[in-house]
């Protein structure tokens, strides 16, 4: 039996492909409120998971729960209380974008159609068009809309901002603090960490399938991780400084960068009667930190 009661909880979720690999032994627990977001590169299981999840696809083993509900056994009740954005969409062609959107609601026990207009008018979205006609972009705010029109508690979505604009992107982003405001969770897979970092407050990192760590954002940004550039007044080596805790040297004619994850005092102490014309120490972004996070897992193995 699961522990406390998580809005999304799953306990060594796996699917195989026949032999190919999907997920392994995913353990998420996602609390009701929260916008959680679900990050790695292309393949690495991030797609497969949340079509689990939604019972598209059907675990190998593990097991997994939403609202309380068994993903497998509960399914269709899930899915009533769940607005889904996939990465890719493929819509009826011949359908105008409101006959599109109304034969969506008609799947959920509410009327849909003031908040159709609304959404259509945040996203410059014209309700008469046909789905051929529409740019990829207007496609994906389709889904956008699709996916909120009937104001679920969950939104899941998967790769929610490939094909928008970044006025688009923005509005989008507005929306879903607007929605998690109001207490919807936001479960939000992306191989973008910058979308993340202004999204979310807890990140889980996926790769080959497994998940490799699950931290809260600022925790992710504010481990001992610096990144350092350093200034000689002669061509800079990768050995230039002997100091535990230098990550990846990398000199560039005069200047030495690296990510450190040691103490600063040793750093300095290193530095010592060095030739130094400049020091600079700075917070990585979440990119250099994801794969700093990742090359951590290689030298596992």
């Amino acid at each position: 039996m699961m522990g406390k009661m998580y809005l999304i909880e799953t306990q060594n979720l796996t699917k195989y492909y026949g032999k190919a690999r999907g997920i392994i032994n995913i353990d998420l627990q996602i609390e009701p409120g929260e916008i959680f977001g679900f990050i790695g590169p292309n393949g690495a299981g991030k797609s497969t998971t949340i079509r689990t999840l939604l019972g598209l696809i059907f675990p190998t083993s593990g097991r997994g729960r939403i609202f309380g509900l068994d993903i497998v056994k509960d399914s269709k009740e899930i899915k009533k209380q769940i607005g889904f954005m996939p990465s890719e969409v493929h819509y009826y062609e011949k359908m105008d974008v409101h006959e599109l959107l109304s034969y969506s609601a008609n799947f959920y026990e509410t009327d849909c159609e003031s908040r159709i207009v609304e959404l259509a008018g945040t996203f410059d979205l014209d309700l008469d068009r046909k789905i051929i006609d529409l740019s990829r972009g207007n496609q994906k705010k389709v889904s956008i809309l699709q996916s909120l029109i009937h104001q679920p508690p969950l939104l899941i979505l998967d790769e929610p901002t490939s094909g928008l604009d970044p006025l688009m992107q923005a509005k989008f982003f507005d929306i879903l603090k607007e929605e998690n405001s109001k207490g919807t969770t936001i479960f939000f897979s992306s191989h973008t960490l910058s979308e993340v970092q202004k999204m979310c407050r807890r990140v889980g990192i996926i790769k080959d399938g497994k998940i490799i760590a699950v931290e809260d954002i600022e925790t992710l940004r504010k481990k001992q991780l610096r990144k350092i550039q350093i200034e000689f007044n002669h061509p800079a080596e990768p050995d230039e400084i002997d100091c535990p805790g230098i990550i990846d040297p990398n000199p560039e004619k005069n200047n030495l960068f690296f990510l450190f994850s040691g103490t600063i005092n040793d750093l300095l102490h290193a530095l010592d009667g060095k030739d130094i014309e400049d020091l600079i120490i700075e917070e990585p972004t979440l990119e250099e930190i994801f794969m700093h996070y990742y090359s951590e897992e290689n030298d596992k193995r």
